[in-house]
């Protein structure tokens, strides 16, 4: 593990190898699961101020759902999650090619919002657990990523260098230089063969 600042990031964050590969996945992620993205509070905000240039993008489904209950749902544990439709697919997604993809996204990419897609969905597969003290930031292992696995060993890229943008968006750029320079020093490879 590496400690920086109040996170403590995973072994695994920083030696699994990972990259999404959309053409295999077909973005299963948006469309499996329980319960929809985790969302922060502040993001309830976020999303229901970006919504008119949202719903141009979303599907009927998924605009019926928003209409009827809100930008969020809340999920098993009480915490704030985006809402579902048919229980399973993110009310946000739509399809093009055959491939899930967020509206949300849609609309910023295409300078229409500011705000880009839940902070939760621009980490995956980073999950990070805030506690009173400490943040711990892990990998979440999921099947259906098996192909960005693949992917990942093919163009050897790490999870936490392929998510250099969202821990940015989340800590800031001194604390992912400060991550970076804990990988590179070589007391983290000294620490990981201790443990072996």
């Amino acid at each position: 593990m590496i400690t920086v600042g109040r996170a403590i990031v995973s072994e695994d964050v920083i030696n699994v190898q990972f990259m999404c590969d959309l053409k295999a996945c077909g973005g299963e992620c948006c469309v499996q699961g329980d319960e929809g993205a985790p969302l922060d509070e502040n993001e309830i905000g976020d999303l229901e101020d970006s919504l008119d240039e949202v719903i141009p993008y979303m599907r009927k489904e998924g605009i019926e759902v928003v209409d009827n209950y809100g930008v969020f749902d809340y999920g098993s544990e009480g915490d704030y999650v985006t809402p579902l439709v048919n229980h399973n697919e993110c009310a946000f997604v739509y399809f093009e090619n055959n491939m899930a993809l967020c509206a949300i996204e849609k609309a910023y990419l295409e300078g229409k919002i500011t705000y880009r897609k839940p902070l939760s969905c621009h980490l995956y597969p980073i999950r990070i657990t805030e506690y009173a003290d400490f943040d711990a930031v892990n990998y979440h292992k999921w099947t259906l990523c098996s192909s960005a696995l693949e992917h990942g060993k093919e163009v050897g890229v790490p999870i936490y260098k392929m998510l250099k943008e969202p821990l940015i968006r989340k800590y800031g750029e001194d604390w992912y230089t400060k991550l970076e320079a804990e990988v590179d020093s070589g007391l983290y490879d000294e620490v990981l063969s201790r443990n072996k």
